[in-house]
């Protein structure tokens, strides 16, 4: 096959102004370590870790309170130490600053800006950001709160969210949040694993120009956390808002508002957070990131990978349930201005994010490929309408991007704009495939393998594969892989999740192809692969076909070979367009899948459904739909709590029951 299009090319005069450049003449100049390329710098990166990660720490400033005895222990996984003897701090790196108040950390500079669907704006400078933080340290330390406590929070993405989170981090203590539109049982799931110290909660969130009282939600959450020493309510919607046997958020401020800030050292892997897996089948897993971890990696992906630095500015649409939103505060690490947005990207209209764009001159977007999807099917123009001229990257994670997706950024927002496909995991809590300030993007690729991420394609003997599918295996450890899963003392769960298909190589669950180029395309998780015919093909080549024609909001196509059926069909579920019918689409869908993929992957079936299945994180629930329609109970197939719309398996259900 020819090599595809490319439709961005760095600028070496940005090129040589880049923190990735920097980092290049730095390891030259002391480290007598010359690569001559990026493709160089990423092979030294894997093969020599303790060099690679050694030398970024101390190329970024790490601030160590004692220093490592060495950069790494015991490199097969599980079980690497990283940075054995170290102690340090997340909230430190994310709001001290430099000498003489450092470059974009002044006490003037802009750390945050906020803002509501609904209009509401505020923003904070690093000085008051650092007041805010020294007065919720002190106040949660007042309620009881220690090093290894847990804060757990049900709250929107608003700048009082991120002093809570930086308070909890700078006095060791752990911290864990859910959105506040997850269900009750979806929460309790979560946070009761946890037993958790103090629960911060706001009395309710927007969304969509609807507004939501979740107080009857933390009532019902409290009772079901008896290690609670205190529940503290954020007035979010209503600044008088009240509920019974709460502590007010803006009084224990004002009662501590002449603390002054401190940062509790820690070990390198002393608990930062806790992250959740979908839950789509148990409990979800508590996955746990350290601090120095998630301080290193963090420095790597957005000072190196994505150029961030002072005088920035970063956003990344999310909510607080999502992984991103702890990577979006970090570009507080690297000194630049994180811009957070509570409320749906689509109110009052799909273009409201770019307007927000526009408006604050953001220099990095970052959002899902659905996003970007639906804003090109809208026929969206932000480009032309909008003066975008501060843009200069755009990120998209969630879901794999297609080439349409690319071209509608190259084509609508701006051919001199970088874009940004990622791909990583709540399980890492980065981007280990991403761009980089001195690679081209090609479309529909993924433009390279971040630094220190050893990513390889293997086939089922554990042969790496070029420029062919296999599965996606990361094969030496990285420092923000988790330190542990919660409540699992002898690291059994942890193993049987990435460990088990290669023994000690982490297998991610992703299909994915990389070429010869460095770059890669991820063709959808590995457990949801279409085999038809003998012939094996990720899930996301079909959404490419499928949803690439604007009659199709969403879909969920469905193999059911090797479900419990001996001889399974392939089925597509459709969300159509208002308007529009199964026949005004089916036969161009049978077409395009035909002559794009092939005859073997022509469904046997289109069904109409309202709505596609999908996690609290906005996952398709492929494999779940499929063990339900092979006649798998729902309550083992599927978590309740783990879905955003449990009424959408309602079809599925129906569809299970006529076929007897």
């Amino acid at each position: 096959m020819s090599e595809p299009q490319v439709l961005w090319l760095p600028d070496p005069d940005v090129v040589g102004r880049s923190r990735m450049a920097a980092f290049r003449s730095w390891l030259a100049a002391q480290r007598g370590v010359v690569v001559a390329d990026y493709d160089a710098l990423w092979r030294w990166s894997v093969a020599d870790l303790a060099g690679f990660w050694g030398a970024l720490a101390d190329f970024a400033g790490v601030r160590f309170h004692t220093a490592p005895r060495r950069v790494l222990r015991g490199e097969p996984m599980p079980g690497t130490r990283w940075f054995p003897g170290a102690t340090l701090n997340y909230a430190e790196h994310a709001l001290a600053p430099g000498p003489g108040e450092g470059p974009g950390k002044g006490a003037d500079d802009p750390a945050v800006i906020f803002h509501r669907e609904d209009g509401v704006r505020d923003e904070l400078s690093f000085g008051l950001l650092r007041q805010r933080v020294a007065a919720a340290r002190s106040a949660l330390a007042s309620l009881g709160v220690r090093p290894g406590d847990r804060v757990v929070a049900l709250v929107p993405n608003s700048p009082d969210t991120l002093v809570a989170f930086l308070a909890t981090a700078s006095l060791g203590a752990i911290w864990s949040a859910c959105s506040p539109d997850f269900g009750t049982r979806a929460i309790t799931d979560r946070f009761t694993q946890l037993a958790p110290t103090v629960l911060i909660a706001v009395d309710g969130y927007l969304y969509g120009g609807k507004r939501f009282d979740i107080r009857p939600t933390v009532d019902e959450l409290r009772a079901e956390l008896p290690s609670l020493r205190a529940t503290v309510l954020v007035p979010y919607l209503d600044s008088q808002a009240t509920l019974d046997a709460t502590v007010r958020w803006d009084d224990l401020l004002a009662e501590h508002c002449d603390a002054e800030l401190a940062f509790e050292p820690v070990d390198f892997d002393h608990p930062l957070w806790v992250l959740y897996s979908s839950g789509t089948t148990g409990l979800p897993k508590g996955i746990v990131h350290g601090h120095g971890g998630i301080v290193l990696e963090h420095l790597k992906a957005l000072a190196l990978q994505a150029d961030l630095g002072p005088g920035q500015r970063f956003f990344w649409f999310t909510t607080t349930g999502w992984m991103m939103w702890n990577y979006l505060v970090s570009g507080l690490l690297v000194g630049s201005t994180v811009l957070l947005y509570d409320g749906s990207p689509g109110h009052p209209d799909l273009g409201s994010l770019w307007r927000l764009a526009a408006d604050e001159r953001v220099s990095y977007f970052g959002t899902s490929a659905p996003f970007i999807q639906s804003c090109r099917k809208a026929g969206l123009r932000p480009g032309a309408e909008l003066d975008l001229t501060a843009l200069r990257a755009v990120g998209s994670t969630g879901a794999p991007l297609p080439a349409e997706g690319f071209h509608w950024i190259a084509s609508k927002i701006g051919s001199g704009v970088q874009v940004c496909s990622v791909s990583g995991g709540t399980d890492l809590c980065t981007a280990f495939l991403c761009a980089a300030p001195d690679l081209p993007v090609w479309e529909g690729e993924i433009s390279c393998r971040a630094l220190g991420a050893a990513v390889v394609a293997l086939d089922e003997a554990g042969q790496e594969l070029i420029d062919d599918v296999g599965e996606l295996v990361i094969t030496k450890p990285m420092p923000s892989m988790p330190v542990c899963f919660w409540d699992d003392p002898d690291g059994t769960r942890l193993r049987e999740a990435y460990f088990d298909v290669y023994p000690g190589l982490w297998r991610h669950g992703d299909w994915i192809k990389i070429t010869p180029r460095g770059s890669s395309v991820i063709y959808g998780r590995s457990d949801a692969t279409l085999n038809r015919g003998g012939v094996r093909m990720g899930t996301a080549e079909f959404y490419a076909v499928v949803e690439g024609a604007d009659e199709v909001l969403d879909s969920l196509v469905i193999d059911t070979s090797g479900a419990g059926a001996d001889q399974g069909e392939l089925l597509c579920f459709l969300v159509l367009a208002a308007g529009v019918s199964l026949a005004d689409v089916e036969p161009r869908l049978r077409a395009s899948l035909r002559t794009g993929l092939s005859p073997r992957h022509v469904p046997n079936r289109f069904i109409v459904i309202e709505e596609v299945p999908r996690t609290l994180n906005g996952k398709k629930c492929e494999v779940p739909v499929k063990k339900i329609l092979a006649g798998m109970d729902p309550a083992r197939a599927l978590s309740s709590g783990a879905l955003r719309n449990p009424d959408s398996l309602r079809p599925f259900l129906a569809l299970r029951r006529a076929q007897g």
